[in-house]
């Protein structure tokens, strides 16, 4: 009998034991669901009609985790520069990587909001010098011309914006600003250059852009 009660108190524990276990079911984990947002800047692209400025440009991006996103920019940019006696004109592409945080977003659509972040851009472009002023003998004015070259400038932005969907649909209007900071740039006889595609004009370090996005999320 003892033998008996023995056998079912330990039968007992070791179904109680594998009950507890299978009871232990692991926390679902985030997964990753693929989702893309295109844009493309409508307003230099505009203004590109009307100016000596011609900036085409546009974005992928795609959430990441949580309220975080990966965003990677590219495009094309020819402009001239005439000021102070200097005659130059650039062209070229340009390219940017970096992410954005959603500060603030729409509780029913977690893509509506307002979002901050930074990336890191490089330019491979060609650019041409038909008038540089140097001060000739007794203080006279004159200026000197260089043949084409190939440059490369690479600087870092910071990114401050928001996203409103446009009713129900799958468009969105993305607008942001983008302060700039030139980190490197490849010189042509150590002539600073005066404009840089994707960076605007860079006889300054820091520099302002700019850009009022449509974009479709698929």
């Amino acid at each position: 009998m003892k033998t008996r009660l023995i056998f079912s108190c330990f039968f007992s524990i070791i179904s109680l034991l594998g009950f507890a276990q299978e009871k232990k079911v692991e926390a679902p984990k985030e997964k990753y669901k693929p989702n893309f947002m295109v844009g493309f800047d409508a307003l230099n692209a505009g203004v590109a009609f009307f100016s000596d400025r011609k900036l085409y440009q546009g974005f992928i991006s795609s959430k990441i985790k949580g309220s975080l996103h990966g965003v990677a920019e590219a495009g094309f940019e020819k402009n001239i520069y005439q000021k102070n006696g200097y005659d130059a004109k650039v062209s070229g592409p340009f390219i940017k990587l970096g992410v954005f945080y959603m500060l603030a977003k729409d509780p029913e659509n977690e893509f509506n909001g307002f979002y901050a972040g930074g990336k890191a851009g490089g330019s491979f472009y060609t650019q041409e010098y038909m008038a540089i002023p140097v001060r000739g003998f007794g203080g006279s004015g004159s200026s000197l011309a260089f043949p084409s070259s190939t440059q490369s400038s690479y600087w870092l932005e910071g990114v401050i914006g928001g996203r409103v969907q446009l009713f129900e649909s799958n468009f969105y209007i993305d607008i942001n600003l983008q302060p700039k900071y030139m980190v490197y740039t490849t010189k042509q006889d150590d002539i600073q250059p005066m404009i840089v595609p994707g960076f605007g004009r860079s006889s300054s370090k820091f520099n302002m852009g700019f850009a009022w996005n449509i974009a479709y999320k698929f």
